[in-house]
């Protein structure tokens, strides 16, 4: 082909219907409807969007346009970076002071730490030098007002910009959240007078994320929670001007990557809708957001996958236009960071802004079909149980009667049906565990927070397997299954691959036999390995031809050993099978949990009899 004629070459045109067929070809019968996948947010997620499934309106073609989806600055972080805002942990005031310096020498460029009695205390010497340099990027409870006041005594207060916030409905109780609130916006509006430019009202979707909650709950939780702080607020005398530019948004950022995304623009979207329904029309409705990676996706085994977790977590806030981020450390479970875990979480952010360039990107996302999908389909259900939570007399009331609790409650119950079942991988976890590797010290037991929700980490209950499996080698039995490996390697590989890595997340050994060619051969494996759980593992063809037999005689000469299989058999075989004495079929839509949960329950009550 000459080159003239590659220059004027062109493709062919092809048509949605065109790969709809073609697809269906290498799918053998199977139809393009059986890839679509529900998420927690009940959104199905589809083989291939085109521009039909866009559906802007009045978008705006460029950030700080229209309904600010695709951010709230004209030229993105070109003109405004994100603030690298690592929350750091200390002992006492002065090592504090010291970490923070140095920390500004490091690549942060936001003032963060957890503000307790002790650091409190000390707060003039910690911050001196940099207060007025630096943004502040701190959560507050009840020491909020303190905080504040010792900043407004400062010189140059008036210089010092960022958030020192507090939400009310998170850290008051019910039977006192209209008096705090009294209290709330006589300080605000004090502090306002001394400190324009530090925002100190918080809307923390983050206990909600940590429970378990989907991209809707979150969002919904956020919108009623900013309408309350507005309505509470007004009603005392402030206006609706100043009360928005206090306030401050902080979600927590999970593992599905483009939810993440389409999350943080949806919830730019939705603000931008209340505000305008107040009548506000200023710069103040751009909605400020801090970020934080998820503690609910992190473990204690394998923990250096935290590192890779919490990388894709802030890539997903970077790309979804935050203004503060704080990457936790991979130890994050023992609750406390090392110098090497803290250097690590921050150039994790610096990577992204220096080596991948993302502080000189404007909304990368912006146009994608799947994204503007994923962010209109969130931005509808949002809103729908956003109306929902307020016909019910809004966030406080829900939290107060355990109404948006039990709605979390139950997709924390579909998302650990998922883990236990494996549909959903935890790498390290549930999923290529290794029986070798030793988990975190000192791991934080899940706690709950004021309303009764829970901070979880969904790996917990992998992790107490792990846990009994290690008090069971402490104790002198080593928690193990024979696998009764039956003919050549190439017939029964796949399935004891298999059934090696399914023991693995409850910390047990897999023990494989020699290829099995003969009963006798099976019989003697476990009279010499002296075990008392057994795994055939063979193929469909060797069950139907020998399996019967083979339980049978192995039941009748050792009568109290359990005996599964690897694989599901037709039904009119699986009766005759347990009959024989099968304990449980164990394949890929098994519960892995529940039955690893019952093997070392009776491996610790072997121990006891």
């Amino acid at each position: 082909m000459t080159l003239n004629k590659m220059i004027n070459e062109t493709f062919e045109t092809q048509t949605l219907e065109d790969w709809r067929q073609k697809s269906e070809e290498s799918l053998k019968g199977k139809s393009i409807a059986s890839l679509t996948k529900n998420t927690y947010e009940n959104i199905p997620l589809k083989p291939l969007y085109s521009k039909e499934d866009m559906e802007l309106k009045n978008t705006g073609q460029f950030p700080g346009q229209s309904d600010l989806r695709r951010g709230a600055d004209t030229l993105g972080y070109l003109s405004s970076a994100w603030k690298v805002a690592q929350r750091i942990d200390a002992e006492n005031g002065e090592e504090l002071r010291k970490k923070l310096h140095a920390s500004f020498e490091r690549g942060q460029t936001a003032i963060s730490f957890h503000l307790d009695k002790c650091h409190l205390q000390d707060f003039e010497t910690i911050i001196d030098g940099i207060y007025s340099k630096f943004d502040f990027s701190i959560e507050t409870g009840q020491d909020q007002a303190d905080a504040l006041k010792k900043l407004s005594e400062l010189t140059h207060c008036d210089k010092i910009s960022g958030y020192i916030g507090r939400d009310l409905l998170q850290t008051t109780s019910n039977e006192t959240l209209k008096h705090e609130y009294d209290k709330w916006a006589e300080m605000i509006q004090s502090m306002d007078e001394k400190m324009p430019s530090l925002r100190t009202i918080l809307v923390d979707t983050s206990v909600y994320h940590k429970a378990g909650a989907n991209a809707v709950q979150e969002l919904a939780a956020a919108l009623s929670t900013g309408v309350q702080h507005l309505q509470e607020l007004l009603e005392r005398g402030m206006s609706l001007k100043v009360i928005l530019s206090k306030m401050v948004f902080k979600f927590s950022i999970g593992a599905n990557f483009f939810m993440e995304i389409a999350k943080l623009r949806a919830a730019r979207i939705l603000w931008g809708k209340i505000v305008d329904a107040y009548g506000e029309k200023s710069e103040e409705h751009k909605m400020v957001i801090s970020a934080e990676t998820s503690t609910f996706t992190k473990t204690a085994y394998d923990p250096y996958v935290n590192l890779l977790r919490a990388g894709n977590e802030a890539f997903a806030a970077v790309l979804g236009g935050i203004q503060y981020l704080h990457v936790s450390p991979f130890n994050e479970p023992e609750g406390t960071a090392t110098p090497f875990s803290d250097r690590i979480a921050r150039n994790t952010q610096l990577i992204l802004k220096e080596e991948a360039h993302l502080k000189n990107i404007i909304d990368p996302a912006g146009g994608s079909w799947y994204v503007e999908s994923l962010t209109n389909e969130l931005a509808k259900k949002a809103w729908a149980l956003f109306l929902q939570i307020e016909e019910k007399d809004g966030m406080a009331e829900v939290l107060k009667t355990g109404w948006i609790q039990v709605q979390i409650s139950e997709v924390m119950k579909k998302r650990n049906e998922d883990i236990f079942k494996r549909k959903q991988s935890m790498i390290g976890t549930n999923i290529y565990a290794n029986l070798n590797d030793l988990p975190l010290k000192n791991v934080l037991e899940s706690t709950e927070a004021n309303h009764a929700l829970p901070h979880i980490r969904l790996s917990e209950p992998f992790e107490k397997l792990r846990k009994t499996a290690q008090k069971l080698q402490q104790s002198g039995s080593e928690p193990k299954a024979g696998l009764i490996c039956i003919g050549e390697l190439k017939e029964h590989k796949a399935r004891a691959d298999f059934m090696t890595g399914f023991l693995a997340p409850g910390g047990i050994q897999a023990i494989k036999s020699a290829n099995i060619d003969h009963p006798a051969s099976a019989l003697q494996f476990i009279q010499e390995s002296n075990l008392h759980h057994f795994v055939l593992c063979g193929t469909d063809k060797q069950y139907e031809e020998s399996a019967l037999q083979l339980v049978s005689l192995i039941k009748e000469n050792h009568p109290h050993v359990q005996i599964y299989m690897a694989g599901l058999p037709e039904e009119s075989q699986q009766l005759l099978l347990q009959q024989a004495g099968i304990k449980r079929f164990i394949h890929l839509k098994s519960n892995c949990y529940e039955i690893l949960t019952s093997l070392l329950s009776e491996m610790e009550a072997a121990i006891n009899d």
